[in-house]
């Protein structure tokens, strides 16, 4: 065994840690490992990572509902809409360049990064089973949409419509949005493997390293205060949105 795939295992922990935790920030991780550190093509790890992060969700899903942090009805409604998206947006993807995907992906986490460090702390206390179905779907839509053409958009775009648009509290918008992950990623995957092709063991072995992380991370949750795990969610995204930026920038004018 080669010390990269040695690193590439290891590092996979972190991506089922943060889906664990924070309820996203799994493609975040997933992307630019398979990129940058085991070499796979863009387009390659963004279906790649719609596999690890689908699988690791639906584990992190199940744990997180133990402790009454998922709900139903939303989560259902909002990932059936983001499955139509994300199988669309995931058969767009396999014809754009890579290069283009990536600064996507990159100019989306900041975006996003700053929408939750800046908040919006009065919305917390809504009442948290009267989502209008409407908005349900529409958001649920255009988040999948995002998902399945650049492989993110995950967790930190459905953590954000839930807790900061929707109303729900960061741990059951946490919980709630690994629902919709597990969807929206294997139906997006499902629009990226009618044009790309995957190395199977590698993509199971990082699977079975996040899945590790995922049930730490989700029994963080009881002992991380909600306020911190909505600032430590916004810098992260932040600092690897920037760093993904800065990779893809050169070669885009090269």
């Amino acid at each position: 065994m080669s010390g990269t795939l040695i690193a590439v295992l290891i590092l996979a922990i972190a991506i089922g840690l943060s889906l664990g935790l924070l309820g996203g920030g799994g493609s975040i991780l997933t992307v630019p490992l398979l990129i940058y550190v085991a070499g796979m093509d863009p387009k390659e790890a963004i279906a790649a990572s719609l596999f690890v992060v689908g699988a690791t969700s639906v584990l992190s899903t199940l744990t997180h509902a133990r402790m009454g942090n998922v709900q139903w009805r939303t989560g259902l409604i909002f990932g059936a809409a983001s499955m139509a998206g994300a199988f669309l947006g995931g058969l767009a993807g396999g014809y754009i360049p890579g290069v283009i995907l990536m600064l996507a992906f990159a100019v989306m986490m900041i975006a996003t990064a700053i929408a939750m460090l800046r908040g919006r702390k009065k919305r917390d206390t809504v009442e948290q089973t009267k989502l209008p179905l409407g908005k349900i779907l529409l958001e649920g839509l255009v988040v999948g949409l995002v998902t399945g053409l650049v492989g993110a958009g995950g967790g930190f775009l459905v953590v954000p419509a839930l807790a900061l648009l929707g109303g729900l509290s960061m741990p059951v918008a946490v919980g709630t949005s690994l629902l919709v992950i597990s969807m929206k990623s294997f139906a997006g995957l499902a629009g990226y493997l009618t044009t790309v092709s995957l190395n199977w063991p590698l993509v199971l072995g990082v699977t079975g390293m996040a899945l590790i992380g995922a049930l730490i991370g989700a029994r963080l949750t009881k002992v991380v205060p909600e306020q911190a795990l909505r600032k430590g969610f916004g810098v992260f995204v932040l600092v690897m949105g920037i760093f993904v930026l800065s990779q893809e920038l050169p070669a885009l004018f090269s």
